[in-house]
């Protein structure tokens, strides 16, 4: 298998108007229009995809229709975090069985696992199944920290190879590669465009729900082409969409796009809400800027 590497969008979930089905004609279309426009990977149930908020049978059909409507096009990446480690063990498995290229997991955001707990963790998933594991480091809503020390001590497990780091911090970059050497492949969670030069070889991106063509090219920019002008010209470009849908609106806000752009997907499911009209006002003018609101009426 090839290593994963570029820009991999963190996928939404459409869900019906009235938020109670899976939506997956809009999920296969946004699926198709992703990789038409030149996405590198994907990331369904991931926490944009609100995971959290979906029964094991729409994670299943989720995941179903995904691979599907890649056929192998693109790498597909299955979030299958879980509380329990049994059921991220499940769950993990069944991504597997159902013809996923690798999982990404969060570690367990409840009981706030040391780090002997955390090996055993992801040891026991990585003993259950032999697709590639990418760790997420998210620890704003974790609660735990994935320091590099520790991913270093993950890494020595044969199936965790992947890490999405996924903190303001940038140096993180540098210090698990330092770290883990190849044992550990690390694509950015927030910060793309600065994780690149300190040797991330990816970027897990909510912003490329809107712009997929756009991220996708700032990465190959900095790494394919290592033309820091052209990819820092792009993100500037990208910047004021990647603020509108950071923050804790990142559901809501990627959907709202999603919406403007052509695409009805649904809003979020409770307790999130709807994104605010000030907040949807500022988004539809910089998609305007970009001229992307016509993507999907066509």
């Amino acid at each position: 298998m090839a290593a994963f590497r570029g820009t991999y969008t963190v996928l939404i979930t459409p869900f019906t108007q009235d938020g109670l089905a899976i939506d997956v004609p809009a999920l296969e279309k946004l699926v198709d229009w992703q990789i038409e426009q030149g996405i590198h990977g994907l990331i369904p149930l991931g926490s944009t995809g609100e995971f959290l908020s979906m029964t094991r049978e729409e994670r299943q059909l989720v995941t179903e229709t995904v691979i599907r409507t890649a056929r192998g096009r693109v790498p597909v990446l299955m979030g299958t975090g879980a509380e329990w480690t049994p059921e991220c063990v499940e769950l993990s498995k069944e991504a597997e069985a159902m013809g996923a290229d690798g999982v990404m997991i969060i570690p367990p955001f409840y009981s706030c696992p040391n780090e002997d707990e955390l090996f055993a963790h992801y040891r026991a998933v990585g003993e259950a199944i032999s697709i590639p594991i990418m760790i997420y480091n998210n620890p704003a809503t974790a609660n735990v920290d994935l320091l590099p020390k520790t991913v270093a001590r993950l890494s020595e497990i044969d199936t965790v190879s992947y890490i999405k780091e996924s903190t303001l911090e940038v140096t993180r970059v540098r210090d698990i590669i330092e770290l883990c050497g190849d044992r550990m492949n690390v694509f950015a969670g927030i910060l793309g465009y600065e994780s690149f030069w300190l040797g991330a070889c990816g970027w897990v991106a909510v912003a490329s729900n809107l712009l997929p063509a756009q991220c996708a090219q700032m990465f190959e920019a900095a790494c394919d082409r290592l033309d820091r002008n052209e990819a820092l010209a792009l993100y500037h470009k990208i910047l004021p969409v990647v603020r509108a849908v950071g923050g804790p609106h990142y559901v809501a806000a990627s959907k709202a796009g999603l919406a403007m752009m052509g695409l009805e997907v649904g809003i979020p499911r409770a307790p999130r809400l709807p994104l605010a009209s000030n907040l949807e006002q500022v988004l539809r003018h910089e998609l305007e800027k970009l001229n992307v609101l016509n993507s999907f009426k066509h």
